[in-house]
């Protein structure tokens, strides 16, 4: 297969794209009338940590409001230790100017009905409590994973495409009813300003089906599929929240690197070389192998790696936000993390596991175990 054009990779990914800077601030705009106070939910450890550090650091915030069911690490942050799915919370926002929710569970090893409990429950009693608190504005995290994953999506999609995902992919459900609870927020409770943002594949300490996609000794393609790549840095969703809490940017709105990188590309950019299976059998064994518990990916999670799902940010780059990582960049970073993990269809091994069967030898030995369940199953049913 040849490589492809580095010069046809750049004029793609410059399409339609106002010249990039390292800048992150909207050129010329005017300063907030006033500094607001800015709560963060989730604030103790992942992008609400880093978003709470950098709100510390802005100039442009009066105070930092920082709630998790534990403690973090920024003492000038005001702290308080609750569950969000408290109504308690309520007293906490008041004297909120945003909130910036991102007290989310989309970890692979947690119960799925866990997981839909705490999210959903805990983004209506944030939206409830905000409203209640005089909050004026709340700032959602879900994922362009909403979009779904679809052989006709154009590409990229705009940030006011239809939302076409299905609850079968990890997490996903939650991230539906989310947007669909953004959506109802403004007409229950007039006055409250919500804004979402969707982070393409997110790379930064994650750990996500999509990430996990790169552990693997070789990259598994639906023959047929036309996978698409684009990823968003933590830091690059870091600085487009705080453009949100700042009102710089309101509405729906896409966050991600200028541009995707094809099949093709990933593979020559990350040197590991693809495994090409059949829809029917990919798809299938997938099934089967989540159904009997020997991988925490359902089979929905696979669509992802298949169907475009690009989109295009005009929305944050039209306000004057530029990301400040590049696809090539992130996902350099992303093989770093990575190195020395060992995943089989969404199953992360251990090292000794790994080296002895061989990590390929796995693959195979996976996909065969969902062969012979369901020629169980078949032999059971004649019985």
């Amino acid at each position: 297969m040849s490589s492809p054009d580095p010069t046809v990779r750049a004029a793609r990914n410059s399409a339609a794209r106002p010249e990039k800077t390292s800048d992150t601030t909207v050129p010329g705009a005017a300063a907030p009338q006033h500094r607001p106070v800015v709560a963060v939910t989730g604030a103790a450890s992942g992008t609400g940590a880093l978003l709470t550090r950098a709100l510390l650091e802005s100039d442009e915030v009066k105070r930092v409001v920082a709630i998790d069911e534990r403690r973090g690490d920024e003492e000038d942050a005001d702290w308080h230790v609750l569950d969000v799915r408290d109504p308690a919370i309520a007293e906490k926002l008041r004297g909120a100017d945003v909130v910036v929710h991102l007290a989310l569970d989309l970890d692979l090893e947690t119960d799925p009905a866990a997981r839909t409990a705490y999210n959903v429950r805990g983004t209506q009693t944030v939206l409830t409590a905000a409203a209640a608190a005089g909050v004026h504005r709340v700032v959602l995290c879900t994922s362009a994973m909403v979009y779904g994953a679809l052989p006709d999506n154009d590409v990229p999609l705009s940030e006011d495409a239809e939302l076409r995902a299905t609850a079968d992919a990890t997490g996903v459900g939650d991230l539906m009813e989310i947007e669909r609870l953004a959506h109802r927020a403004p007409r229950a409770h007039p006055g409250l300003n919500v804004t979402v943002l969707r982070p393409t594949v997110l790379v930064g300490g994650t750990d996500t089906a999509l990430t996990r996609y790169f552990e693997s000794p070789r990259l598994l393609v639906v023959a047929g599929s036309r996978p698409t790549w684009q990823f968003c840095h933590v830091e690059d969703l870091v600085s487009a929240l705080e453009y949100a809490a700042l009102e710089k940017v309101e509405g729906e709105l896409a966050v991600g690197c200028d541009g995707w990188l094809e099949q093709e590309e990933v593979e020559e950019l990350t040197g590991i070389r693809r495994m090409e299976l059949p829809s029917s059998v990919a798809l299938g064994a997938a099934a089967r192998l989540h159904r009997i518990g020997l991988t925490p990916s359902p089979a929905g999670d696979l669509a992802y790696t298949m169907h475009p799902w690009v989109v295009s940010g005009s929305r944050l780059h039209d306000a004057g936000w530029r990301p400040r990582w590049t696809n090539e960049e992130v996902l350099a970073e992303l093989l770093e993390e990575v190195a020395g993990r060992h995943t089989v269809a969404g199953r992360r091994l251990g090292r000794k596991d790994a080296t002895a069967a061989g990590a390929a030898g796995a693959t195979v030995a996976l996909l065969g175990t969902a062969a012979l369940v369901r020629r169980a199953r078949k032999a059971r049913r004649r019985l």
